[in-house]
């Protein structure tokens, strides 16, 4: 069976909400155009800004995130109309401009992080550059077959949410691309992608997305099948093309 790209995934703001795309346009040595774009510091990194912006990448520590505060995983949503709309089971949907509109998003947040134990959320800011748990421009693939073989391994469906993956792959053998280090992928009939180190996982992904409650131990699980705690791939864009649900993924 061939592969297919199954999904694209975008996630505007990081640790909040995300967005499905059927197309995009990659360039090479960037990442997903707009992933990660804001992420929202809290109070205790608020030194890392120059004046009032962020001038340089920083690690997820300084951010709200789902590992911290796991009801962050429940927000969803993406761009409509010019304004992030962003929604949770717990509160009222939330439309703003991130450019503008500061107060009204650190006060939504507000209640999700507040069983973080952190300091409270301080500042939405714009990157740099993407603001991904990597200081690296690559986006992350993940495999559909592997999610199946992983949620059988743990007695319950897990979904694509909870990971925060750029792209899914269907039609590789489970957990094929563990082993796909330093090799590249062709999506459609231009872009390829080098695919360059494995994605450790954190504790984000052992909260159910539909309530944003822990439900699974997933790094330990892992920990315990494989003997780390990777999942997904980071990939670096070699060439550069626009890419489709549905094209066919071909390594190289």
């Amino acid at each position: 069976m061939s592969a297919r790209l199954g999904h694209i995934f975008r996630y505007p703001v990081k640790s909040a909400g995300g967005e499905s795309l059927d197309r995009v346009a990659l360039t090479p040595d960037q990442p997903l155009p707009g992933d990660r774009r804001f992420a929202v510091l809290h109070g205790d990194a608020l030194h890392h800004l120059e004046g009032e912006a962020l001038r340089r990448w920083l690690p997820k520590a300084a951010f709200l995130r789902g590992a911290a505060a796991g009801s962050l995983q429940a927000i969803t949503g993406g761009w409509r109309d010019g304004l992030l709309v962003l929604s949770h089971p717990d509160l009222p949907d939330l439309a703003f401009d991130p450019l503008h509109d500061q107060a009204a998003v650190l006060d939504w947040l507000a209640p999700l992080w507040a069983d973080s134990g952190k300091a409270p959320a301080a500042r939405l800011v714009e990157g740099v550059q993407a603001l991904t748990d990597v200081s690296e421009p690559w986006l992350s693939v993940l495999s559909l077959s592997s999610l199946r073989a992983l949620e059988e391994m743990v007695g319950q469906p897990l979904g694509t949410h909870r990971f925060r993956a750029n792209l899914w792959i269907g039609g590789w053998e489970p957990f094929a691309e563990h082993d796909m280090q330093l090799h590249r992928i062709r999506i459609g009939d231009t872009v390829e992608l080098a695919l360059t180190r494995r994605i450790g996982r954190c504790a984000a992904t052992s909260v159910d997305t539909a309530t944003g409650r822990f439900d699974v131990d997933l790094p330990a699980a892992l920990e315990k099948r494989f003997l780390h705690r990777d999942f997904g791939i980071y990939a670096r864009v070699a060439v550069g093309g626009t890419i489709r649900q549905g094209d066919e993924v071909t390594l190289l």
